[in-house]
């Protein structure tokens, strides 16, 4: 009886652990350059004394779906999508190197370029850009800063910095609790030249929001499943305890 109730309950919990990597997902279907997470369930045999004659449903976080998300037009100069593969460097909040997709800029008001959700861009030398005041700016196709200082007499383009981007390989990556890729080995990816960029568009989330939908009722059920199971459990250990009552 203890082989169900067990089963059952490790299987419960770990239903709720998915779900909550599966509402996260959901509730960052808008979020810009969002990648989902991926979870997934298997069977772990117990180890103890003697042989591993139970086993437990354990569900696991293999990665992340590093698919692209579409792009989406804003018309705002600061908006900018990678093409294809890549990925922005960021400082993360620990002041080491990061990378996402988001790239939602803009300028602090000491010049700082930053992210959507306030991470410093990181230049190809691998320290944060800062924008001297200027009166126009452009991004080009491979990420080059170009600017005209504000009050030039000469009005022309000045290269500040290029954007750092890198292209790694997604199975190289993890995903962090702030939502940043980082190495797995602890390393800092080397810039990519061939990675450009589109400006005034934004990618979007690659959550599908009608998938994650289905998938929360799929797992609420399996949860009552579970939660039924172990009723049944407590039912037959009663039913087993008046028989050898009677006896």
């Amino acid at each position: 009886m203890d082989h169900l109730l067990y089963i059952a309950m490790t299987g419960a919990k770990q239903t709720m652990i998915a779900q909550a990597t599966n509402s996260n997902n959901l509730a960052n279907a808008n979020t810009t350059g969002f990648k989902a997470d991926l979870e997934q369930f298997r069977s772990m045999p117990v180890f103890g004394d003697g042989y591993p004659s139970r086993v437990y449903a354990m569900t696991e976080r293999p990665g992340f779906d590093s698919t692209p998300g579409n792009l989406h037009a804003t018309g705002r100069d600061l908006d900018l999508s990678i093409k294809g593969d890549g990925w922005f460097a960021v400082q993360g909040a620990n002041g080491g190197e990061a990378y996402t997709r988001s790239g939602e800029l803009r300028l602090t008001s000491d010049g700082m370029m930053m992210t959507g959700s306030g991470h410093p861009v990181l230049g190809n030398g691998g320290t944060p850009i800062i924008v001297p005041p200027a009166e126009k700016m452009e991004v080009g196709v491979d990420g080059t800063i170009s600017f005209i200082p504000a009050g030039a007499v000469v009005r022309e383009l000045v290269v500040l910095d290029r954007i750092k981007m890198v292209n790694p390989n997604p199975r190289d990556l993890t995903k962090g609790e702030d939502g940043m890729l980082r190495r797995k080995d602890g390393q800092i990816a080397e810039a990519d030249a061939n990675v450009t960029v589109v400006s005034r568009f934004l990618e979007t989330s690659n959550v599908n929001a009608v998938s994650s939908m289905v998938k929360m009722i799929e797992l609420s059920r399996q949860y009552e499943l579970q939660v039924k199971m172990m009723k049944t459990a407590e039912e037959n250990d009663s039913s087993v305890t008046s028989i050898m009552k009677l006896g």
